[in-house]
């Protein structure tokens, strides 16, 4: 389906470069499985996307909150291996950092990691590209039932955040 849609856009199906993020969910009282993000202070999940320059995605996990961003990213990447071919970049903010985590992505997909990183601290500052997958979050809170974690099971929640991309690529289309 993301691949029809960027053909419509004049695009590649298959995209060569990739934005990968995090974020971190609450949990309502009902959600089954939870972890604790210490960084982020929030108990719940955390959802792993990789959009392309579009806000596409074309890799997605969801996990407890206590799974680290690479290791969550490295997942959400294994899922989707066979469709990710041709991608050669991925773009990562300073939560990726590490030479382990570059070592994966080389090794997975023969692709290199590129660090987006802050030119001062405390200050706001729009990252370039950084707020396409920003943007991808901001996408799917825009349904109802994912502003927060209602889901027993991770698969559950990961199949409503394929629901809200395919919602959001009928209505581009």
């Amino acid at each position: 389906m993301v691949g029809e849609a960027r053909t419509r856009q004049g695009r590649k199906s298959s995209t060569s470069f990739l934005i990968v993020d995090a974020q971190s969910v609450k949990n309502t009282d009902s959600a089954g499985e939870k972890g604790y993000d210490a960084g982020k202070k929030v108990s719940g999940i955390k959802r792993h996307i990789a959009v392309d320059t579009q806000g596409l995605p074309h890799a997605i996990a969801v996990t407890t909150a206590d799974v680290t961003d690479r290791k969550g990213a490295l997942l959400a990447l294994n899922r989707c291996a066979a469709d990710l071919h041709a991608v050669q970049n991925i773009l990562a903010d300073g939560g990726y950092v590490g030479q382990p985590f570059a070592d994966a992505v080389k090794e997975l997909l023969g692709a290199e990691v590129q660090i987006a990183k802050r030119s001062e601290l405390h200050i706001f500052a729009v990252m370039p590209q950084r707020w396409v997958v920003e943007r991808s979050f901001a996408w799917i809170e825009k349904c109802r039932r994912l502003w927060k974690n209602c889901e027993r099971k991770l698969n559950t929640s990961l199949q409503f955040i394929h629901l809200a991309f395919l919602v959001l690529l009928l209505r581009k289309s």
